[in-house]
């Protein structure tokens, strides 16, 4: 109840900055990581993590030796995240941007991740940023890597993200409250 008190605040303080009313639910973040093969992944991004519903699944998942990197913008988020997460050998809790991606992994030695899980709310980032944005995950992303994104506004984007990919899944989770979904993205589109 903590976490659905905290995360309300922030929505209703920030509004579009955070994705959110409430923390995924258990159903969402099982949904949301649900095609990774975790006996084959070495590295994972997660942003926008939040309270960190859908990190305790990838937590309970990963392998010890799979790189988890969790960015998250908000302080009071990191801080939560940093203290259920942080001691963790193979998770890194970094309170970041995500324009500053590709320096952050740079400066952990991670030059291409497996997949990024995303929670941020992209779709109403400016234009510039959504296009710095996917051109930093495409320079990240391994060629068969994937990119999933939640959201709970279902099939809304679809030709959004399709921009973006060459291949755009969509998987609806009406457990969560409000209802919402995962986008599989796979083959990011080189941008100019």
């Amino acid at each position: 109840m903590n976490d659905l008190i905290l995360f309300l605040g922030k929505f209703l303080t920030q509004g579009t900055a955070i994705a959110s009313l409430a923390p995924s639910s258990r159903w969402l973040s099982r949904t949301t990581v649900r095609h990774i093969d975790w006996a084959r992944a070495g590295a994972v991004v997660e942003l926008g993590a939040g309270t960190g519903p859908i990190t305790r699944v990838i937590a309970s998942r990963a392998r010890p030796d799979c790189r988890v990197v969790v960015i998250e913008r908000d302080p009071d988020f990191a801080r939560l995240l940093h203290e259920r997460f942080g001691s963790r050998a193979n998770f890194d809790v970094v309170q970041g941007d995500v324009r500053d991606l590709v320096a952050i992994l740079t400066d952990r030695r991670l030059t291409a991740v497996d997949h990024v899980i995303s929670g941020l709310p992209v779709p109403s980032f400016p234009r510039a940023l959504q296009h710095s944005f996917f051109r930093d995950v495409r320079r990240i992303l391994r060629r068969e890597g994937t990119y999933h994104q939640i959201t709970e506004l279902p099939w809304i984007y679809w030709r959004f993200y399709r921009r973006f990919f060459d291949q755009v899944d969509f998987v609806f989770e009406p457990r969560n409250l409000p209802p919402a979904g995962v986008y599989f993205c796979r083959g990011a589109r080189e941008l100019p």
